[in-house]
């Protein structure tokens, strides 16, 4: 019984951390609504818009952890793949939609690469997010290099571990990005979609 509760109580514990509106609340902070800013979203490009580079890493330093706790936590407590794997998402379900905002959150990037670190290692980490570098290098498009690499997770995954567990855990991760990103996805449809320029970030 006692294992049951520590299971559900980390699956609780990763979505109201997940739940937690970094770029939300850094930017009140400085006396703006992010929500009322470029995309309105408030994750790392957005806040970069808003408040500069500075501020956006420090957001994304932020949602990359809520991702990293909860599984380490899983890790060290949990046994089973399907166990740590419905923690792992959790996180990313609480910054998509999270509790405080009435559920309207980001894209659920960053926390996913907080995830992906703990999971797969900063090896493969360091490779996946080189690739990400150079998608959004050529392309300069930050929506679809996430949807781009997202689309990635399900071979990556396979490959690294043979899990059906985590098989299913990164298809879902790949939904909960796609579906994250329809707006974007509709904007780049239309040639609309803003690009992401180093120059100016830099």
């Amino acid at each position: 019984m006692s294992y049951i509760i520590c299971h559900l109580s980390l699956v609780i514990f990763g979505y109201l951390l997940g739940s937690i509106p970094f770029g939300y609340l850094i930017c009140k902070a400085k006396g703006i609504d992010i929500r009322k800013v470029g995309s309105g979203n408030i994750g790392v490009t957005n806040v970069i818009r808003a408040l500069g580079l500075k501020w956006g890493a420090l957001v994304g330093a932020l949602d990359i952890l809520k991702g990293v706790i909860p599984v380490c936590l899983a890790i060290d407590l949990l046994s089973f793949d399907w166990q740590i794997a419905s923690v792992a998402i959790t996180p990313v379900l609480g910054h998509i939609f999270p509790v405080w905002l009435k559920f309207k959150g980001g894209k659920g990037v960053a926390t996913t690469l907080g995830v992906l670190f703990v999971l797969l290692g900063w090896k493969i980490f360091l490779i996946l997010i080189t690739v990400w570098l150079l998608v959004l290098f050529v392309f300069q498009i930050m929506s679809f290099t996430n949807l781009l690499m997202a689309s990635l997770f399900p071979m990556v995954f396979w490959l690294s571990f043979e899990s059906l567990a985590y098989y299913i855990f990164s298809i879902f991760l790949v939904i909960l990005i796609w579906w994250a990103h329809r707006e974007n996805l509709q904007r780049i449809k239309e040639g609309k979609e803003s690009k992401f320029e180093f120059k100016k970030t830099l």
